[in-house]
């Protein structure tokens, strides 16, 4: 665990408890709202969570070089949690009826 110093894994471990938080209360807000396209912006925040616990895991092990696929893992994760979130974000402009180009 000296990959990250301690203030450097409190930030790391918060900020995946935080995505967490945030996963489930779009995930609510989205039923409460009986609007589909928030439940699905929450399903594509999970990408980024699984990336950011890749690299989370890789650092506790101390940057091992025989878990160093989780370096390519974490990368992929984000470039489809960044597609998956801009596809979310899309269906819910589309859902409000308002064209991209009105902001």
């Amino acid at each position: 665990m000296q990959a990250l110093s301690i203030p450097t894994w409190i930030i790391h471990v918060s900020s995946v408890m935080e995505w967490i938080a945030a996963i489930w209360l779009v995930w609510i807000y989205g039923e409460v709202t009986s609007n589909k396209s928030w439940r699905a912006l929450s399903l594509g925040m999970l990408p980024a969570l699984i990336g950011a616990m890749c690299a989370c895991t890789w650092h506790f092990f101390e940057n091992t070089l025989s878990l160093e696929w989780l370096v390519t893992l974490q990368a992929s994760m984000t470039v489809l949690g960044n597609c998956t979130l801009f596809l979310a974000a899309w269906w819910m402009v589309r859902r409000v009826n308002v064209k991209p180009n009105d902001f």
